[in-house]
C-alpha cells in the first residue's frame, strides 16, 4: 500500500520541519548595530588625526571599511528620516528643517520604515537614544514605526543628566520614555551611560532564535556641554572649555561603543553581528565640535556639514572587506537597502527609494555603484542673488548636488568659514567672505575637498548639465511641510511630560 504524509501524527511533523528551517534562516542572518553619534565632527575621531582619543572607533573602523566619501545631511531630523525611510529629504516633505518640537509632523506614515522592513524579516528590533523624527500623534512614535521596544527622548536634545527639554526657552519638562511610557527615577544618571546600560541588558536578554536590530542614537557629543570630570580630566591641556567638555563627551562615546561590542562578545552575537558607526551632520563649531580642514559646520551646505564619519565592521562571520578606505560615494539613504539585502528582506510596500544598496561596493570591492546624489533642495530658505542661467534651476535657490568629483551649490548655503579646532593654535581661522555675495558654485571635491577653488566660471558647460539635472530631480520633489508651532503641544497640559499631544 502507497504511503504518504496524512495524519494528525505527520502534520505534526511538517510544523516541526518548517519551524526548523524558519530557525535556521533566522540564525544565518546576520546581528545588525547602527550606531548614530549625534553633532560628531568630521574631525573629531583619532583616525582623522584628533586631539581626541576614540581608540575603539579607530580600531573598530580598522577592522572594518572606513568611509571616507560619505555623506549625510547637514542637520538630524533630515539624516534620521532617510536612514530609516530609504528616500531624500525632498521626497520626505523635510526640505527645509528639523522636526520641531511643537510642530504637527514627521517622518511620513505612507512608507514603512527600515523597522518595520527588518520586523518583517524576522529580527527583534530596538530602538535605544534619540528618536526625533515627530511624535505629535501616537502613530509616530518609534513603537509604531517597527520597533519591538524603545527608550529614549523624543525632541532634538535634552539634559545629559535630568533628561528634561525646555518648552520655548522657558519650564523644562521630563523627556524620557520607556515603551512610550514616561521613564522616572534616571535623574543625574548620564544619557550616554544610561543608553548603554539598556543596550547591554537588550543583548543580554536577546532571544537568540531570531536575529537582534539595535538602533543606537546617541545624544552626544550634542550640547549641553555635561561630562563627567573622569572623561573630561585627559584634556585640561585644552584651554577652550566647551572643547574640552566635548572632547570628554566624544570619549564616552568611544568608551560606550567599546562596552557594546564587549557584550556582543560576551554573549557569543559578535562573530555574526555588522555594525555600522555613522554621524547625523557636521560639528558645532560653536558647541566643541569640529571639522577642519572641511569648509563649514552644521547647518550648512559645505563638505563641513554634511560629509560625515562612518564606517562599518563586525564579527569573522561577516563578510566584509578589513582594514580598508572606501572612497565610492555613499548616502546615508543607501542604508535602508543595503541593510535590507544583508537581512534577505524586501522592499515590499516601500515607496521608491533614492538609496542604493551598496553592499557588493562595501564587502567585496565592487565597483561603486552611485554617481552622483542629492544633498538637497529647500524652497523655503530665503533666495539670494540673481537667476544666473535661464530655463533651468534657479540658482537662487538653497541646493546642493554632488555628480561624480563635482559638487555644485546654489543660493544661500550657510557659513563657509575653515574654522581649526582650538588646540591648534598655529593655523588660523579662514573667514569666508564671498557666501554674502554669491549663489553659485563648482568644486572638484575630490581633489579639493576643503572646496578652496570655485570652478564654476571655467566650467560653464558643466555647471549647467548639473542644474539641468537639479532642475529634474527637483521636478520630483513633494511640498517642504513646514507647519507653525502647535501650543497645544505644551508638556504643562500633558502631566509634563513629552509626548504626543492630538
Amino acid at each position: 500500500m502507497a504511503s504518504g504524509l496524512h495524519g494528525p501524527r505527520c502534520a505534526a511533523l511538517l510544523v516541526l520541519i518548517l519551524a526548523t528551517f524558519h530557525h535556521a534562516d533566522c540564525a544565518a542572518k546576520p546581528n545588525i548595530v547602527f550606531i548614530l553619534a549625534d553633532d560628531l565632527g568630521f574631525h573629531d575621531v583619532g583616525y582623522h588625526g584628533s586631539r581626541i582619543k576614540t581608540p575603539h572607533l579607530d580600531q573598530l573602523s580598522e577592522n572594518g571599511v572606513r568611509l571616507e566619501n560619505y555623506y549625510v545631511q547637514p542637520m538630524c531630523s533630515p539624516t534620521r528620516c532617510q536612514l530609516m525611510s530609504g528616500r531624500y529629504q525632498i521626497h520626505n516633505g523635510i526640505q527645509h528643517s528639523l522636526f520641531g518640537d511643537s510642530q504637527r509632523t514627521g517622518l511620513p506614515l505612507d512608507s514603512p520604515t527600515l523597522a518595520d522592513k527588518l520586523r518583517e524579516s524576522g529580527y527583534s528590533t530596538h530602538l535605544v537614544g534619540k528618536w526625533h523624527l515627530g511624535f505629535y500623534k501616537k502613530e509616530y512614535m518609534p513603537n509604531s514605526r517597527g520597533f519591538d521596544s524603545s527608550f529614549g527622548f523624543l525632541t532634538g536634545h535634552e539634559g545629559h543628566y535630568d533628561h528634561k527639554r525646555d518648552y520655548e526657552h522657558k519650564a523644562k519638562y521630563l523627556d524620557l520614555r520607556d515603551n512610550g511610557r514616561p521613564a522616572t527615577g534616571q535623574d543625574g544618571h548620564h544619557s550616554t551611560y544610561m543608553y548603554t546600560q539598556r543596550a547591554v541588558d537588550l543583548i543580554h536578554t536577546h532571544n537568540k532564535s531570531k536575529p537582534l536590530f539595535l538602533y543606537m542614537a546617541y545624544q552626544a557629543p550634542h550640547n549641553p556641554l555635561e561630562v563627567p570630570h573622569s572623561f573630561e580630566k585627559p584634556y585640561k591641556d585644552i584651554k577652550n572649555k566647551d572643547r574640552r567638555r566635548y572632547a570628554g563627551l566624544v570619549s564616552m562615546l568611544d568608551q560606550s561603543v567599546a562596552n557594546i561590542t564587549q557584550t556582543l562578545k560576551d554573549s557569543g552575537l559578535w562573530d555574526n553581528t555588522l555594525l555600522v558607526f555613522s554621524t547625523d551632520n557636521g560639528g558645532t563649531i560653536y558647541y566643541g565640535g569640529n571639522n577642519y580642514p572641511l569648509r563649514g559646520w552644521k547647518f550648512s551646505l559645505w563638505e563641513g556639514g554634511i560629509r560625515g564619519i562612518g564606517f562599518v565592521s563586525g564579527g569573522d562571520n561577516i563578510t566584509l572587506q578589513r582594514n580598508v578606505v572606501h572612497r565610492g560615494l555613499v548616502h546615508v539613504s543607501d542604508w535602508f537597502p543595503t541593510l535590507l539585502s544583508v537581512a534577505g528582506g524586501n522592499l515590499n510596500g516601500t515607496k521608491p527609494l533614492d538609496g542604493v544598496n551598496q553592499w557588493r561596493s562595501i564587502s567585496l570591492a565592487a565597483p561603486p555603484p552611485r554617481k552622483w546624489l542629492l544633498h538637497n533642495i529647500d524652497p523655503l530658505t530665503k533666495k539670494k542673488g540673481k537667476k544666473l542661467f535661464p530655463h533651468t534651476f534657479d540658482t537662487r535657490v538653497r541646493a546642493a548636488i554632488r555628480f561624480g568629483d563635482y559638487k555644485l551649490i546654489t543660493g544661500d548655503p550657510g557659513n563657509g568659514s575653515w574654522i581649526p579646532p582650538p588646540e591648534m593654535n598655529s593655523v588660523r581661522a579662514e573667514v569666508d567672505n564671498e557666501s554674502s555675495k554669491k549663489n553659485l558654485w563648482l568644486f572638484n571635491v575630490t581633489n579639493d575637498p576643503e572646496e578652496k577653488h570655485d570652478l564654476s566660471s571655467k566650467r560653464p558647460g558643466l555647471v549647467k548639465d548639473i542644474l539641468d539635472l537639479l532642475a529634474q530631480v527637483n521636478s520630483t520633489a513633494v511640498p517642504a511641510y513646514f507647519p507653525p508651532k502647535d501650543p497645544e503641544a505644551n508638556p504643562k497640559l500633558h502631566g509634563g511630560v513629552w509626548g504626543p499631544w492630538v
